[in-house]
């Protein structure tokens, strides 16, 4: 059986003695000050090469390219998105490969912020053989989901490279920083004043779930503001949302955040209406066609042109994702300052 191959000193140095693999990664914990961490902790580190950061940064510069913003660097990009991302990367106490031999893995916690990350072993089948091959480990984002099918999950190319303080998982060279996440922080709009928060106001549905307006999954979670929540419909065909503030208001934005299940439960067609009092009319805002959640938990920001003052605001729900079922997380109205 191979040797486990074994660095004599602590894990950050280990990285900077590996010139032309790790330098991004040295610089990116350099920046988020986690050297120290590196150097007398006990850790597991998935450990990410240039190549992985350099599919990040090129992504991202691809998109900002589009909307003729500039170019953004490891050294430009803000301190906040780096660290949140780079402690996932980052998990408290050594966990080798042969640890792993529970059929369901290890729920796991990142350094800092405890993000709920996960670690499976996956032996790979040679020869005809099932199991028969390398060893590998997958390592995933949950998403904060407990379902494994809204995760997003990335392979080890090796393992168990033992430090003083530490074991060294290296993941592909295809895996992106980030977990996909990297380019939508960094491009993210935060939505606009909530209204309801500074309007009031009371959220209601057209149809409401099986279990009655007090279940688990009632139409008033879709107003909580609270991601973890949601409004679930079985079949609803064509329904309606609405938010009645206390005051007439104009907004001219709103939010929508994709619940924790399947893509196929997401809305995808929808419209946004306004009720008239002066013509006793619902007067239509925006209408949208083949939308798509491409994350759990995703909050989006829709802006439409409007200076009239409603104090009903309807959303009109008219087809989901891939299938008839319809669930949603939140929805908020918003005003621009």
């Amino acid at each position: 059986m191979a040797k486990e191959p074994v660095y004599k000193g602590n894990l950050y140095s280990y990285l900077k003695s590996k010139p032309g693999v790790y330098d991004s990664l040295v610089k990116v914990i350099d920046r988020i000050g986690l050297q120290k961490k590196l150097q007398d902790s006990t850790v597991t580190l998935f450990a990410l090469t240039n190549a992985n950061f350099q599919l990040a940064v090129q992504n991202l510069n691809n998109t900002l390219n589009v909307s003729d913003k500039p170019a953004q660097y490891l050294n430009s990009v803000k301190y906040e998105i780096l660290d949140s991302l780079m402690c996932q990367y980052i998990i408290q106490g050594r966990i080798s490969s042969d640890s792993l031999t529970n059929q369901d893995g290890k729920d796991v916690l990142g350094i800092r912020y405890g993000y709920p990350m996960h670690i499976g072993l996956n032996r790979q089948a040679s020869s005809g053989y099932m199991n028969g091959g390398p060893t590998i480990v997958d390592f995933s984002d949950t998403r904060r989901s407990v379902f494994n099918r809204n995760w997003v999950t990335t392979e080890t190319s090796s393992l168990n490279i033992q430090t003083d303080n530490a074991v060294v998982h290296v993941l592909n060279p295809d895996h992106v920083f980030g977990f996909n996440k990297f380019v939508s922080q960094i491009i993210y709009i935060p939505p606009p004043e909530n209204l309801f928060k500074t309007i009031g106001g009371v959220g209601s549905a057209s149809k409401e779930t099986s279990g009655g307006p007090n279940a688990v999954e009632a139409s008033k979670y879709v107003f909580d503001g609270n991601p973890e929540t949601k409004f679930f419909l079985s079949s609803p065909g064509q329904f309606y949302i609405q938010w009645d503030f206390l005051v007439a208001v104009a907004a001219n934005s709103y939010t929508l955040r994709s619940a924790n299940d399947i893509q196929q439960r997401d809305p995808t067609d929808w419209t946004l209406q306004g009720w008239n009092e002066e013509t006793s009319k619902w007067d239509l805002l925006d209408t949208k066609k083949d939308e798509a959640f491409d994350e759990r938990f995703q909050l989006r920001v829709f802006f439409f042109t409007n200076t009239r003052a409603y104090k009903t605001y309807r959303l009109n729900i008219a087809r989901m994702y891939g299938g008839s079922d319809f669930q949603l997380a939140d929805w908020t109205m918003n005003r621009n300052q």
